[in-house]
């Protein structure tokens, strides 16, 4: 009878965190979209990771705090596992006076794939630590993903934009 009654609720954890990182997907695709109908700018490459890292702000409570060897292996795994499909499916290309992102059609998979990892990636790590840990190691990682994305953007945008700087002086 106790096992019964745990089913659903198991089911209901399941499916919320199905919708979520569903939603998650989605907004990164939409987001992904728009940015590439918009010139780039240096701003726009270098807001991201920096409003992403008033996050770690998190781990001044006790509770999300992890082990550093954990901490330096999530950020690695995002910052050189994870974010070669970022880095392979994001182009920037000069449009007379703007450089714009060009969209890569194997972008939308590579989205989806990261998501299906994260989503039974955590599935496991919620077994083995607490919610606010697997918190905590899934943010180091998304922002190890996330800042080698940005700085290889950053040298894009600026190899590409040295051209533009000497003409206009």
């Amino acid at each position: 009878m106790i096992a019964a009654s745990l089913i659903p609720a198991f089911f209901a954890k399941a499916a919320g965190s199905v919708l979520v990182a569903g939603a998650g997907a989605v907004a990164v695709i939409i987001w992904r979209l728009r940015e590439t109908r918009s010139a780039v700018s240096l701003r726009k490459i270098v807001i991201p990771p920096l409003g992403m890292a008033t996050g770690f702000c998190m781990f001044v409570d006790s509770a999300f705090r992890v082990p550093w060897t954990w901490a330096l292996t999530a950020f690695l795994t995002g910052a050189v596992v994870l974010a070669w499909p970022l880095l392979l499916t994001t182009r920037l290309e000069r449009q007379g006076e703007t450089v714009r992102m060009k969209r890569s059609s194997a972008f939308l998979g590579v989205i989806l794939v990261l998501a299906g990892i994260r989503f039974f990636a955590r599935g496991y790590f919620d077994t083995i630590l607490t919610a606010q840990q697997t918190a905590g190691i899934f943010f180091i990682l998304a922002f190890g993903m996330i800042l080698i994305w940005r700085a290889k953007m950053l040298v894009d945008y600026r190899r590409l934009t040295a051209g533009l700087e000497t003409s206009a002086a």
